[in-house]
């Protein structure tokens, strides 16, 4: 089951600056509730911190800990950006999942939290 008490934060060294962070995770894996087939796929996160940032191996263990779960692109996408929101209280974030092909079709889901900076606008 994902644990969100796995994200640990650490603080922001420049907190009163807005700058992007983009961390990309290739090898993210979880499984379909319907088939029970793997699910593979990648998980961009992009944010602008406020006092708190995700500390990179957490982060990864708490990625890892999707691997045996049964759940949706959708649910899978919304959760993670939750946690992580909850954890670091970011200026703003967008959580994407870019799904591998199955059956002919790819798919990519997409969380905004927060008022998105206008360094993502437009961006897909």
């Amino acid at each position: 089951m994902p644990d969100a008490d796995l994200l640990e934060c650490f603080d922001n060294p420049n907190a009163g600056r807005d700058y992007v962070i983009e961390h990309v995770a290739d090898e993210f894996t979880s499984v379909c509730p319907k088939t029970g087939h793997p699910d593979f796929g990648s998980v961009t996160v992009r944010f602008v911190a406020d006092r708190k940032c995700v500390e990179l191996k957490s982060l990864k263990l708490y990625l890892q800990s999707f691997r045996n779960e049964g759940i949706f692109y959708e649910a899978v996408t919304n959760r993670i950006a939750d946690d992580l929101a909850a954890a670091m209280e970011p200026r703003w974030m967008v959580v994407t999942t870019d799904w591998k092909g199955r059956g002919g079709i790819r798919s990519r889901v997409r969380v905004e939290v927060g008022e998105v900076s206008r360094y993502e606008q437009g961006r897909e």
